[in-house]
């Protein structure tokens, strides 16, 4: 009895021991702001790839685009009208967002489309971009109300790819 009363309270110090030991090495985590956490991913991606080609990388172009994406989400307003099976989403903003609208618009569109059922139909305009999407059924119409532009531009599970296309150097549309 005794023998067991040691051995519990050997392994209940042990237990206690090893759980402080683990609390005091976690680590955060989080890199930072959203921007360069997404510029931290890909770059520890890129140094652990033994056959990354360092001449083609181009995190500015990276950085760009995450800014554009920055732009589009806070500063471009949206304006939708939906006819039937149809939603028209006319997104615009001040010179600087007109041209990350355009830019985001032209590229998700298909991106979009390939994920879906859906007929996308993107267009510049001075101050930004139209893009309609066509669905068949008001189940789908209802999931378009639902998401609205935003949401849509998230569909399709293709980011953190297109990311690190970008910086290393390759078009990903």
């Amino acid at each position: 009895m005794k023998f067991g009363l040691i051995s519990v309270t050997m392994t209940l110090m042990a237990s206690s021991a090893i759980a402080q030991h683990a609390h005091q090495l976690h680590l955060p985590s989080e890199t930072g702001q959203s921007q360069f956490a997404a510029i931290a991913e890909i770059v520890t991606l890129l140094r652990d790839d033994p056959k990354t080609d360092w001449e083609k990388i181009d995190i500015k172009a990276l950085r760009d685009h995450l800014i554009d994406m920055d732009n589009v989400t806070t500063k471009a307003s949206v304006e939708r009208t939906f006819d039937g099976l149809g939603m028209t989403f006319m997104v615009k903003g001040d010179e600087e967002v007109a041209a990350s609208i355009q830019r985001m618009v032209m590229a998700h569109s298909p991106m979009l489309q390939g994920s879906s059922d859906w007929t996308v139909i993107a267009q510049k305009m001075e101050d930004g971009a139209v893009m309609t999407v066509t669905v068949g059924t008001e189940e789908d119409m209802q999931q378009v109300l639902g998401l609205g532009f935003f949401g849509l531009m998230t569909i399709g599970a293709h980011h953190q790819q297109h990311h690190l296309m970008i910086a290393s150097g390759r078009s990903p549309h």
